[in-house]
């Protein structure tokens, strides 16, 4: 298990751009599977999580040639009995996202990843699937999908994902309703329309396509959260703004300022910032929601930010039940929180008035990662995080891009 070792203190300056989209990446990876021509992608992360997808297409007989941070996808001779190995089984539950075996997502410890959404969605286009509790997966299968109306409860975003790729193979048109429709399924709808696709109306073979992925916004907002804790002026490089949605704002409600200034956000140095309160003077509220809402992967990154505001701020994470656990971490580093309850904390900020203090503690997931290492860069001494490697399964080398700014970060095999 490899470590952080943090040196806090550092002022970040200077210009990093975000990487691909790790979110986007592993569906539109996967919809090269729906055509026998080759598919190429541009700006992919090299993470851990979309190279293990990669291998896995690999394992049931994808060819796959990378150029850099492009890779081109050929599935014309699959070998669609590797399904039935345990092996692919168990690669299959390091991930979360004809006839298929699907294992139980794997991914970060955040409370319960339903698959309900999933199997409803495939029900309905007329899959039958059963679950064989032995190997703990499922089967899913059909002689021929067919089209259909129905209505998702949920706005599942990888359920709409797999919904939609099953549905182009399927005979008729299929309308979703209550569709998740973050910038990730818009892409992935766009790479379909190359590929032949122009609406959900199922064709019996797709063609091939060139497929750029959007600059990863989670990482655009960790950045933005570093930028205000430890930043002496940094510039976000081609954050594709149209796509972040309410992002920027949620920071600004912090009183983070920030800055757009071509497709490019700038984070100057943050003195202090005051957090803003509603029109009626009651405490700011910062809650997750779906797309356009505000995406419960940066909650963590902003109730970090929020430390060392001036003011208060109430945090209702309400899509997972176990991810503010992390924020006993930060309370450890001298954070003021009071965690109400699963889903709810409120954060004190300190106004800069006192530091947080370095500590050693473990990464329990990616995103509750980024934010302690944001913790840890602030912090007042040397901190150490173990358990990286679920940092690495959503940043690339982030270690060497944040010490190009100025932070120092030693990696600890």
């Amino acid at each position: 298990m490899a470590s952080f070792k943090i040196e806090g203190g550092h002022l970040l300056s200077g210009e990093i751009r975000p990487q691909g989209a790790k979110n986007e990446a592993l569906q539109v990876i996967c919809a090269t599977l729906l055509t026998s021509e080759s598919v190429t992608i541009h700006n992919i992360p090299n993470i851990r999580d979309v190279n293990n997808l990669i291998q896995l297409l690999k394992d049931i007989g994808v060819k796959v040639t990378k150029d850099g941070n492009s890779c081109t996808f050929q599935a014309d001779n699959l070998n669609m009995a590797f399904l039935e190995s345990d092996e692919f089984v168990e690669k299959c539950a390091q991930l979360r996202g004809g006839k298929a075996v699907i294992a139980k997502p794997g991914g970060d410890k955040i409370g319960r990843r339903r698959l309900d959404t999933h199997f409803l969605g495939f029900q309905k286009l007329g899959a039958k699937f059963r679950q064989l509790e032995a190997r703990n997966v499922y089967e899913i299968g059909a002689k021929q999908l067919k089209g259909a109306y129905m209505l998702l409860d949920e706005a599942s975003v990888t359920g709409t994902a797999n919904i939609i790729m099953a549905a182009t193979m399927a005979e008729g048109t299929t309308t979703i309703y209550n569709a998740a429709c973050e910038p990730y399924i818009q892409q992935l709808c766009h790479m379909l329309c190359q590929m032949g696709l122009l609406t959900i109306e199922g064709v019996k073979t797709l063609q091939g396509a060139d497929h750029t992925l959007l600059p990863d916004m989670i990482e655009v907002g960790s950045f933005i959260g570093m930028a205000a804790m430890c930043g002496d002026g940094v510039r976000i490089k081609d954050c594709s703004l149209k796509d972040l949605g309410i992002i920027p704002d949620a920071f600004r409600r912090l009183g983070v300022k920030v800055d757009e200034e071509g497709d490019d956000l700038y984070i100057p140095r943050q003195e202090n910032y005051v957090v803003d309160s509603f029109i009626d003077g009651t405490i700011m509220t910062l809650a997750d929601a779906p797309w356009p809402g505000l995406t419960p992967d940066l909650l963590s990154v902003l109730i970090v930010v929020a430390t060392q505001a001036r003011g208060s701020v109430l945090f209702h994470q309400k899509m997972f039940e176990s991810r503010l656990f992390f924020v006993d971490r930060l309370i450890d580093m001298g954070a003021q929180i009071i965690l109400c309850d699963p889903h709810r904390a409120v954060v004190v900020g300190h106004d800069r008035q006192r530091q947080l203090h370095g500590s050693r503690m473990s990464s329990p997931d990616i995103r509750a990662g980024i934010a302690l290492l944001i913790a840890a860069m602030s912090a007042d001494g040397t901190s150490l995080i173990s358990n990286i490697e679920q940092i690495d399964r959503g940043y690339e080398n982030i270690e060497d891009r944040l010490n190009a700014l100025g932070a120092k970060i030693t990696r600890i095999p």
